[in-house]
């Protein structure tokens, strides 16, 4: 087993972490900005206003895109497993 390879498996892996968590990302990122313009806009300065929307929108969107995840996180962990056999001989 090369370092080429075992760097290639980690970034295949670092790649699928990042594509499962990108849309709770996006979501959260977007929330996040336009509860800070409106607590600019009305000088409203408190801290649970900014949190509990995004956690609820990051639940939402766990409900919303977790079979998209699940399946690309099984796909991964299948591909890994299947090439099992040439990983170690």
């Amino acid at each position: 087993m090369s370092s080429e390879f075992v760097i290639r498996i980690a970034g295949e892996a670092v790649y699928t972490v990042l594509k499962a968590s990108a849309p709770m990302l996006l979501l959260a990122l977007v929330v996040g900005l336009i509860i800070s313009v409106f607590q600019a806009a009305t000088q409203i300065q408190e801290q649970t206003l900014a949190f509990v929307p995004k956690i609820v929108v990051v639940l939402l969107s766990i409900l919303v895109f977790g079979p998209w995840i699940l399946q690309t996180l099984i796909d991964y962990t299948f591909n890994l497993l299947d090439n099992l056999y040439k990983f170690i001989g």
